[in-house]
This record gives C-alpha cells, structure tokens and sequence, in this order.
C-alpha cells in the first residue's frame, strides 16, 4: 500500500538509490495560494547531512513541481512533485546484497516479494520519508489556521523537563538536537556523540502539540482522528511507540483523576484525552508521543542470516544517522498535516 489519506490522497514512489522519489497528491482544492519557499523550508529540516550529529550523506532535496500548481495556485488536479537522489554511494551495500541485517526489514521485503532492492533497503528506507514532508508542507496550506508543532522530547537515557506549554520554533531549531531546553539539548549531544564513538546508535521520544484544531474532526467508529494519527506515526520507520494524552500513564490512574473535568464556565481544565474524546477532535490541544527505536545501521559487528540460510559475522558500512529524532521532527509534524487536512475535507464534502 503505497497510498495514505481518503480524500487528501498521498501516493509516493521511489527508492533510497533510484534516480529519484517523489509522490503525487490528489485530491487537493483549487485556488489556494501555495508558498514555495516555505514548502522548500519545511523540507530543508528534514534532508541529510543537516549537522555534524546527522548521516553525512548529503542531498539538496530541492522539490521539482511538475503539475497542480500553476501561477502560485493549485488547480485541483493532481500536484505530482519529485526529488533526485544525487548523493549515492550504492557500493557500499554491496557486501550486504545476499544477507540480513538485524532489525531492517530485509528478510521481511524477501519473504514477501522474493526479490529486493539492497542499496539502502530500497524502498524501506527512511529517504522515502521526504516525500511525505514535502505533502505534509503542502497539506498545511489547506488549514492555515492549525500548527502542529514537534519537538525532541528524549534521546536515550536523557529526557527534558515537561512542558505545559508549546515551546517555540526558535527554541526549537536553535540547536542541533531538535530539543528546546538548551541543557537537555547538550547532554543528550553528548551521549550521541559516545555512542557514535562506539559504533553504535540511539533512539528517542518525540512530542507533539497541534493547536488551532477545531472541535469535530474525526470519523468514529473505525476512523477516529486518534487513530489515523496512530496510523500516520506508526507508519514513520524506526517508529515503535504511539501515545496521546495520557497515554500510559492513564492505566494506573482513577477515572476522577483522569477525566477532563470542567470549570464553572463550561471550559475543560485538564487534557488527558490529549484533544479528542470518542476519535472527535475536542477542540483542545491535540497533544501526543511517538518513540522511535535506535537506528538498525551499527557499526558493531553482528551475526547476520544469508538467503542460504546461514550467518556470518558483519558490520553495516554506509552512511547513517546515529539517533534518527532530531531529523524526524518534520515528518512527525508533515503527518499531522496530511490526516487534520484529510479530515478537514472530509468533514467539508
């Protein structure tokens, strides 16, 4: 399934070393006002080679716009958009081509297709990921008035402090890490630059806050606005956790202490529905956690099985984030985009 959304339909292709990726987006209204530049920005955030504390394959990831956009508006067909891949070092997978890594999907991909594309896992890879920031940029144009705003939240051991409020673009892009307490930020550099050292890698937390979402958004029973998020997220590589509101933590509460009670003028003064209640945006801060298991590339050695059915002693050679977070924030925040703008439509139709 290469295609995400109902209305607002995503449909990507692509492979790590192809000549390219890139996605068409159908569904989009006519006549809304398209800011190039800030669709550049947002992809800006998530390409390679960004920090010292990212992989070092770099990639300009310049957005080519073919059709649905015309004099700065789209026209309600199709907006196919692409990027190269011009960085490639497609060699340095070739002593993997006939083994399986450990925790990449390449025995799964063999099992299902019989046939995969080693360089970079493919189509597995986490590049195809600039497609979905690319129509998540665009997606926003549809609901100006919602702002989904991400921030690395944890990274290994080390987690910031909690934060009632929604941090700041500037504090949040002030330093490589993604994290906007400045503190948390540099211990958490630390740790990835030991563990890099090593050869290994890390993962993380990310949090997310979207404000401006009006109450209604969502289609119970099977489509509720909480779930398709889930979806979207889980749908993120490396993603292995998925939380709103509460989250967890709800299992160990009672019900008074849990629900979102109200004050005397009808206002809800708590929000551990995390902003939707019954898969129905509320009209409170949506409010969520995704975690992201260590990067699979390592440089440790480790048994991989072969296709004969043996295993050998290798280590992965390439180019690789050693904690994938700080580059994820934007997808987080373009995924948010795609399903409130879906279900906006939807609710509109």
């Amino acid at each position: 399934m290469n295609t995400f959304g109902r209305i607002l339909k995503l449909h990507t292709w692509g492979e790590s070393h192809g000549e390219r990726i890139g996605g068409v987006l159908d569904g989009f209204p006519a006549g809304i006002d398209i800011d190039l530049s800030a669709v550049q920005a947002f992809c800006d955030r998530r390409k390679p080679g960004q920090s010292d504390i990212s992989t070092p394959r770099k990639e300009q990831d310049i957005i080519n716009i073919s059709s649905g956009v015309y004099e700065g508006k789209t026209t309600g067909m199709p907006i196919a958009f692409h990027f190269d891949n011009a960085n490639k070092k497609s060699s340095d997978y070739d002593h993997l081509k006939d083994v399986y890594r450990p925790g990449h999907a390449d025995q799964t991909y063999d099992a299902k297709y019989g046939h995969r594309d080693h360089r970079g896992g493919g189509r597995s890879s986490a590049r195809e990921t600039a497609n979905w920031v690319a129509a998540g940029a665009l997606a926003r144009h549809i609901t100006p008035e919602i702002k989904a705003t991400a921030w690395v939240e944890q990274v290994g051991d080390v987690v910031m402090p909690d934060v009632d409020e929604t941090p700041k673009f500037e504090a949040i892009e002030a330093n490589a890490l993604r994290c906007p307490h400045e503190e948390t930020a540099n211990k958490m550099r630390t740790l990835i630059e030991v563990v890099r050292a090593e050869g290994d890698s890390l993962g993380g937390v990310i949090r997310c806050r979207i404000e401006g979402v009006p109450a209604s958004l969502g289609e119970p029973i099977f489509d509720k606005l909480h779930a398709r998020l889930g979806q979207a997220m889980l749908s993120i590589n490396a993603v292995k956790g998925f939380a709103y509101g509460a989250g967890f933590a709800a299992a160990a509460m009672r019900g008074s202490q849990h629900n979102d009670v109200f004050d005397d003028r009808g206002k809800m003064v708590k929000n551990n529905s995390g902003g939707v209640i019954g898969g129905i945006s509320n009209g409170q801060v949506i409010d969520f956690r995704v975690a992201f298991k260590p990067v699979a590339s390592v440089a440790v050695e480790q048994m991989m099985a072969n296709k004969e059915g043996g295993a050998s002693k290798k280590r992965v050679t390439g180019r690789h984030d050693p904690c994938v977070v700080p580059r994820a924030v934007p997808i987080v925040e373009a995924m948010s985009y795609l399903v409130l703008a879906d279900f906006y439509l939807l609710s509109n139709t």
